[in-house]
């Protein structure tokens, strides 16, 4: 059998399965390749592209917990990244391993690759900060300039969010510190990041004081996280970098003309280039009403939840009806009636929200969500 060079490794398959019984490594292997064997055709046959050393060995870590078997499995290949993501999607389909009935979900594909460019990457900023002597006048007054301008950073708040001067009325809400750096070298000041896709709840405190701008990138991700911010603070207007770029490559002339072009709430949701029904403020969500009591109540579950890797299945009262491991939960949603709400320690992906929508889940709580495309009331507490 070929074997797969460690260089030669574009992408790692990480997936997650859960048994209702006892098994070991063989039964997993042998369930990859006999029930995934004919379903993508000769050219993408499993056996045949571990011959031919295009995919790797494959690692599986399993443990036993009470009369379930959890574990991970890992696939390491050599293909390009649709021939990759269609062996990852024949793997969920495996439903049983052994004589046990089994649960297989993708939790993510690493680009390999993508390691060594940010190694790359950080390994020349190290060297470029150890090059002396530069004679470029140019470059040396952008230096004093950025540095300059980065000494003006500070940090508000308990998570420390990169920021200028936000003294004013008016603030500027941005992705990340490398958004703030470019609009305060180009002299727009009163700018705060939001350090990720998460809106930290000082972001939220401060617009009950101040009037919000949301700066957000021009691709689907400053469109998700537009709709995140909207669902839980108060956000006046809303820019938008042009298509394909985000706000931290922006020129100065590019920061002002796309503030100047900053529009309400109501109007970026309701024009043509961002519809509505594309976000969380959907028609049947927006249905979905929950009062402070119980946005109250799910925060404080929510916060207790972190770290635990569980979700808490809720009725329509908001009262427990069980609390499950998150790789279980898809499976756990198949086997209870009457779940209302789910609060969920961790990102929701693709895989859980189908669920939910299949076991009629109106709400669903957590930090994270990988996508927002669902008619489930979203919530990020």
């Amino acid at each position: 059998m070929a074997k797969i060079s460690p260089v030669s490794i574009k992408y790692m398959i990480h997936a997650n399965f859960e048994v209702e019984g006892a098994l070991e490594k063989p039964d997993v292997i042998g369930a990859i390749f006999g029930q995934t064997e004919g379903l993508l055709g000769a050219d993408l046959e499993m056996r045949e592209l571990q011959k031919e050393g295009k995919i790797g060995r494959i690692e599986v870590n399993l443990e036993r917990k009470e009369k379930r078997t959890i574990g991970v499995i890992k696939v390491p290949t050599a293909l390009d990244q649709s021939e990759t993501t269609l062996i990852a999607a024949a793997i969920e389909t495996i439903e049983r391993m052994g004589p046990c009935d089994a649960q297989i979900e993708v939790e993510r594909i690493e680009d390999v690759r993508g390691s060594k460019r940010d190694y790359i990457i950080e390994r020349a900023k190290k060297l470029m900060t150890e090059i002396k002597g530069s004679t470029d006048s140019r470059e040396i007054a952008n230096e004093i300039k950025d540095s300059a301008k980065m000494a003006g950073i500070t940090e508000y708040g308990k998570n420390k969010l990169p920021c200028g001067d936000i003294s004013g009325k008016g603030l500027i809400v941005v992705e990340g510190r490398a958004d703030v750096l470019n609009l305060m070298r180009n002299s727009v000041n009163n700018v705060i990041a939001m350090n990720g896709t998460k809106l930290p709840p000082e972001i939220k405190e401060l617009s009950d004081a101040k009037e919000l701008t949301l700066f957000i990138d021009g691709d689907r991700g400053g469109k998700l996280i537009a709709q995140n911010v909207v669902d839980n603070a108060k956000v006046q207007y809303i820019a938008v970098a042009p298509d394909g770029k985000e706000v931290e490559e922006l020129t100065g002339k590019e920061i002002l003309m796309n503030l100047r072009k900053k529009v309400s709430v109501e109007e970026f949701f309701s024009n043509g280039k961002y519809p509505r029904r594309n976000f969380r403020v959907a028609e049947p969500a927006e249905k979905i009403e929950l009062d402070d009591d119980k946005k109250s109540k799910l925060k404080e579950l929510s916060d207790k939840n972190q770290g635990t890797d569980k979700a808490i299945l809720l009725d329509e009262s908001l009262n427990e009806i069980r609390k499950v491991s998150v790789k279980g939960l898809s499976s756990a949603l198949r086997k209870t009636d009457k779940v209302h709400t789910i609060v969920i320690d961790g990102t929701v992906t693709g895989a859980i929200i189908k669920a939910s929508e299949d076991a009629g889940c109106q709400v669903i709580v957590a930090k994270n969500f990988a996508t927002t495309d669902t008619n489930i009331k979203l919530l990020s507490l």
